[in-house]
């Protein structure tokens, strides 16, 4: 008899790919995410009775569940097999409960989707994790009562439409503070003073290397304007340099582990400009199953939402054996090489790594995408590199007396290569940089040009989808499944904007962010948001109930509420426009693409107009103004006589005289 079992996974690319797997004795169906869930329009939790949860089947999803129901009709038993993490096991868990209640369902996990990963799950089926699914809960209660209280708080005193999150708004507050470190920096001038030595070698012909001033007499050589540095310039000219020591030493610099998600998007946005929501795209369709002939359909990489840097005993001799034939034994460590893994990481998870090391990017460039091969490259080059012996430098320094001054020059040249053979991880190369010739002490060199260079402290750099997972990690901020998602709402709801991969807070952002701040510092507040989100890895991990995080967290925050909705009030800024048609005057409103003038005599009088830049448009004999405006691609500028005039830009022009 066939379809004896019913499956149930995600997604339907996912569902193609596990149905080829386990033949006809399975039915594969996808759920297209949640079923389940709190209701949309209301708040779904009674805080009065420990914050017990309603969940309701979602109005989308009904003819889903419907096909559900009738798959399941006949079958011996349900799996569900939805994604290893806490969503998943929500997800399956919710099914169970309001669907399937009276049937056999069982629950199997895998973190790689290939024949042998696949098929050992259906053998070692198990229950559901309820402290799993108490953690999930737990955060989703949070998140929701968060939301649904500080969302209409914002509709009510700035402008509907708008939206406040438990993570969200202090990711939003990380990119605000930085603005204002950025615009309140001064910088401060210094210079630096380097010398350009050489030295005549028998087999290099003349060497020639540079030397920073680092001393002058007894203190730090510090120079603060032209005059100081050309006064050190003129003084140590005419003296001689004198090597006064050498020092050689080596340096080993270690393979980084392979990726979770965290590294993975931050090396994804260095390495090939991809930002956070288009890594974790690319790397859900390389998980859940690629055409590439023969095998097809299967999974490349293993499970992409992950913090665990572990990795599969099998995986790691599969590697070494590679390393080895490809490379030569000098590459392969006498032991596997282990990394550290971070508190409450979920140990159970790999590190995301090609399901089968034999399959190179090479072989599969004509079953990818340019962009699935790109990213599928840099995960199989990050995790051969990480059990690969480290890279070896000859480091040389060196200490030039000239007089009082002293110089010092370092160099480094690659000893022994090693993981740096396949893979480099930092943006500094460290290969064979100011390279030192063979220097002897007390030895004379020859001085080709002193010159002085003037710089400028900066500012830190705006953050990137880089940098900014990179903050949301070390700081505690969400976890691998809530990075990408974070950053896409901050661009959607106009609370930041990204150009040329950097994130620049909106006007909008910024008057909302000082509104949360000033009245919910707790929900505001950076380690507050890391202890939550530590607490909640605690209802997972069994060491606390999930209802005393929330009975902790809800009652400074209702007071905070209570007191935000009494004394806030709704700032009205009047302008000295008055509306065309009524004559009253123009005040400024904000609306979800920014702001715009509208009539103060709304709602009799419903007349609004765009605020332009105040730069002309450049197209001849136009005579209008450029405003500011929004599609889902970004921000542009386009002309205030649209539709008669369609200039666009990407960034303002210059003002025409």
């Amino acid at each position: 008899m066939k379809d004896k079992n019913l499956v149930i996974v995600e997604s339907p690319t996912k569902a193609k790919t596990i149905t080829k797997i386990l033949g006809d004795n399975f039915t594969v169906i996808s759920s297209m995410g949640h079923l389940i869930d709190l209701p949309a329009k209301e708040l779904g939790v009674d805080v009065e009775k420990n914050f017990e949860p309603h969940y309701v089947i979602m109005p989308q999803r009904k003819r889903i569940l419907a096909s559900l129901k009738k798959e399941s009709k006949g079958k011996d038993t349900i799996y569900v097999a939805t994604d290893p993490d806490r969503e998943g096991e929500a997800i399956g868990w919710q099914i169970k409960n309001k669907v399937f209640k009276d049937k056999k369902v069982l629950r199997v996990v895998f973190h790689e989707i290939t024949p042998q990963a696949v098929k050992d799950a259906f053998k070692h089926p198990r229950d559901f994790d309820l402290k799993m699914i108490e953690a999930q809960a737990g955060r989703r209660i949070l998140d929701r009562i968060v939301g649904y209280f500080l969302s209409p708080l914002l509709w009510k005193k700035v402008v509907r439409g708008l939206s406040a999150g438990r993570v969200q708004s202090v990711a939003l507050r990380l990119i605000i503070e930085r603005e204002k470190q950025i615009n309140d920096f001064i910088p401060q001038e210094y210079w630096e003073i380097e010398a350009v030595l050489t030295k005549q070698d028998a087999a290099e012909g003349e060497v020639v290397f540079t030397a920073k001033l680092e001393r002058a007499g007894e203190k730090k050589a510090e120079m603060k304007n032209t005059a100081e540095a050309q006064a050190l310039v003129d003084d140590i000219k005419g003296k001689e340099f004198i090597v006064a020591q050498v020092r050689q030493t080596q340096k080993k610099r270690y393979a980084a582990p392979p990726f979770i998600t965290s590294t993975l998007q931050q090396e994804s946005f260095n390495k090939l400009r991809f930002n956070a929501t288009k890594t974790m795209i690319i790397a859900q369709q390389l998980y859940e199953g690629i055409d590439i002939g023969e095998e097809s359909p299967v999974g490349l990489i293993t499970y992409m939402r992950t913090d665990s840097t572990h990795v599969a005993p099998e995986a790691i001799d599969e590697v070494r054996k590679v390393i080895a034939q490809n490379f030569g034994k000098q590459y392969l460590p006498e032991v596997p090489n282990t990394f550290k893994v971070k508190k409450h990481a979920q140990e159970a998870h790999e590190a995301i790594r090609p399901t089968l090391i034999a399959r190179s990017p090479e072989t599969l460039k004509t079953f990818l995408s340019h962009e699935q091969y790109r990213l599928y490259e840099l995960i199989y080059h990050r995790f051969l590199a990480s059990q690969m012996a480290p890279a070896v430098f000859a480091i040389t320094s060196v200490t030039i007396e000239a007089g009082q001054y002293t110089f010092v020059a370092s160099g480094s040249t690659v000893f022994f290569d090693g993981f740096l053979a396949i893979y480099n991880h930092t943006n500094d190369e460290d290969r064979d940089k100011n390279v030192i010739p063979p220097l002897q002490e007390k030895e004379s060199l020859r001085v080709k040009e002193i010159t002085p260079s003037q710089h400028f402290t900066k500012p830190p750099p705006r953050f990137s989808d880089s940098s900014l997972v990179k903050i949301l990690e070390e700081e505690g901020i969400g976890r691998p499944s809530t990075y990408a998602p974070i950053i896409s709402t901050l661009l959607q709801r106009n609370y930041a904007r990204r150009e040329k991969g950097y994130f620049y807070p909106t006007e909008l952002g910024g008057k909302v962010c000082a509104l949360l701040v000033a009245h919910f510092p707790g929900v505001m507040d950076v380690k507050f948001t890391a202890t939550m989100e530590e607490e909640l890895d605690e209802v997972e991990e069994g060491k606390i109930d999930k209802s005393k995080v929330l009975h902790d967290f809800y009652p400074p925050f209702k007071a905070s509420l209570d007191f935000a909705s009494t004394h806030i009030k709704k700032e009205v800024v009047k302008t000295e426009e008055v509306c065309e048609l009524c004559g009253r005057p123009m005040v400024i409103k904000w609306g979800r693409k920014g702001k715009f003038l509208s009539c103060s005599g709304y709602p009799e009088c419903k007349y609004s107009k765009s605020i332009t830049s105040g730069v002309k448009c450049p197209e001849p004999d136009c005579g209008g103004e450029l405003i500011q405006r929004r599609s889902k691609r970004g921000f542009f500028y386009g002309c205030s006589n649209y539709p008669k005039c369609t200039f666009v830009s990407k960034f303002l022009p210059e003002s025409k005289s």
